[in-house]
């Protein structure tokens, strides 16, 4: 998995490339996580990722947590057909903002 950040005025965009399963998704969370701060939107772009496991839901999940509980906005973008399948599978397209 690669991760490419970009903060603008408070808008951090996560561009994520490849798989995020067991292996990769706590390395995003380390990514991530610190940037946090100052932070009003925070968007993960998913038109490079191909797969995600229960690992990578999990910290979609904590993400939208966190951001749902600052009031601040959290976005999904791109989604291959493939992980948006898993998201709607999964109940997570019904709370997700995901354009």
């Amino acid at each position: 998995m690669e991760v490419i950040k970009k903060n603008e005025g408070g808008v951090l965009t996560a561009v994520v490339k490849g798989r995020l399963d067991t292996n990769s998704a706590p390395d995003l969370e380390k990514e991530i996580t610190p940037e946090l701060s100052g932070v009003n939107t925070l968007i993960f772009d998913f038109s490079d990722l191909v797969y995600i496991s229960s690992a990578g839901l999990r910290i979609i999940l904590l993400m939208h947590k966190t951001m749902n509980a600052a009031k601040k906005k959290f976005i999904i973008r791109n989604p291959h057909a493939e992980v948006m399948e898993i998201f709607e599978m999964t109940g997570f397209s019904s709370f997700l903002t995901i354009e």
